[in-house]
């Protein structure tokens, strides 16, 4: 990755968490005070950070690395103002304390203090409710969602339990810049105005519970290459009853003359009823994003696909064999799991540089290793995984033993929640 983008998110965060503590830095105070207010801003400062990695943007994702390394970010800096924000009351108590265990008492309780203090602890509950929605993945998606957008209420009721304190100049800025992170995402992300209009060209079932959807556009088409992802909406048609939030779709192809192509299995409620859409729905479509399959690799390449995680490399190979030989291993559970197979493999008669090795795993833990080409074999590739988390989980580590770690192994998860 360059190094722009891969400093971009850390500068971004030190700038905004630096600049609420320099702000207001406390000068000639006892240091549990000082400490208590230091972490209070500092905390507000990681939840604006937070608030703007959450927002989905072809641009913006560009820019700060790719939409993943954002929402690793974005879940990293929540959790760590949490922290803060739960010590910063806790720290103000230990200064009361070198007083009194009674004003100690007093400045954490709510019932003795007044509508400021109920506020700071209204945005801590706010945070911990939008923080155990973001962990509990049993969750359905609205639900979800709804939960976790309590998050971003937390940040306004905690800047309003600033302004009942009386600090109203450092507040303004911090209130303006929370209230645009949210409206941009809600504006352009979730009601869609960022959003391209598509229609549903075509429909064809590839494997058991999974079709390719054929998109095309009606207006000006979203710019696109394969090894990316876009997130889609499906309205509603004649006869389809419409699935309407954004999900992320990898491409499975990228045709000429901006049309798009994308794998849906059914792994949820939203997934499962778009099996039976239709064409001629109305999609808007978002994007695009994400940076795998870096066309500028040139090294020869070792590919595993698991289940749906074919897709990125079909749509490579759709595009034109790349000019580095490939091993592509492609796993799956049983044969009627297999998507693109007759595809594939006429892909791979026609091309000596790719070696496919079609390969059902069954519905037990498998031993991958089996399957893995040894390390010499390796010396000097690029090894891409795309599939199911868990199966990147444990392959992981065993392709790290035939020495493919670091930035020789590359992956995307394309899990937003």
């Amino acid at each position: 990755m360059p190094a722009v983008p891969f400093l971009a998110i850390p500068c971004l965060v030190a700038i905004l968490v630096g600049g609420a503590i320099f702000w207001t830095f406390p000068e000639a105070l006892p240091f549990w005070r000082s400490l208590g207010i230091v972490l209070g801003w500092g905390g507000c400062g990681l939840l604006l950070a937070s608030l703007l990695l959450m927002v989905r943007e072809a641009r913006l994702a560009r820019w700060l690395g790719g939409l993943e390394r954002m929402y690793r970010w974005h879940h990293g800096t929540g959790v760590v103002a949490y922290l803060c924000l739960l010590a910063h009351p806790l720290a103000l108590a230990a200064g009361a304390w070198e007083e009194s265990p009674r004003l100690a008492w007093q400045t954490l309780s709510p019932w003795s203090e007044s509508w400021p203090v109920w506020a700071g602890w209204g945005s801590l509950l706010l945070l911990m409710a939008g923080l155990a929605a973001t962990f509990r993945r049993g969750l359905g998606y609205r639900i979800w969602r709804g939960l976790h957008g309590l998050l971003g209420v937390a940040v306004l009721v905690g800047l309003g339990h600033l302004v009942l304190l009386g600090l109203s100049a450092p507040i303004l800025a911090a209130l303006i810049l929370a209230v645009a992170f949210l409206g941009w995402r809600l504006v352009r992300v979730d009601f869609g105005s960022a959003a391209r209009p598509y229609t549903v060209a075509a429909v064809r079932p590839v494997a058991r519970d999974m079709v390719e959807i054929a998109l095309t556009p009606l207006a000006e088409p979203i710019a696109a290459q394969v090894g990316q992802f876009v997130l889609v909406a499906f309205l509603r048609g004649e006869h389809f009853r419409g699935c309407g939030e954004f999900h992320p779709f990898t491409l499975s192809a990228v045709d000429p003359p901006g049309r798009l192509r994308i794998g849906v299995k059914a792994l949820g409620d939203c997934t499962r009823h778009i099996q039976a859409i239709e064409p001629g729905v109305a999609v808007r479509v978002q994007g695009s994003f994400g940076v795998f399959l870096d066309a500028a690799v040139a090294a020869p390449q070792f590919w595993i696909a698991g289940g749906i995680g074919i897709t990125p490399f079909l749509a490579a190979l759709r595009g034109g064999m790349p000019a580095q030989s490939i091993r592509l291993l492609y796993l799956y559970r049983h044969d009627a799991d297999a998507a693109f197979v007759d595809e594939l493999q006429a892909i791979a008669a026609q091309e000596p540089g790719l070696t496919l090795r079609l390969q059902a795993t069954g519905d037990g833990i498998p031993d991958l290793r089996q399957w893995l080409p040894e390390a010499a074999d390796l010396v000097g590739h690029e090894c891409y995984l795309c599939g199911p988390p868990a199966l990147v989980a444990a392959l992981r580590p065993l392709l790290e033993e035939r020495g493919l770690a670091g930035r020789h192994l590359h992956f995307e998860s394309f899990d937003f929640r």
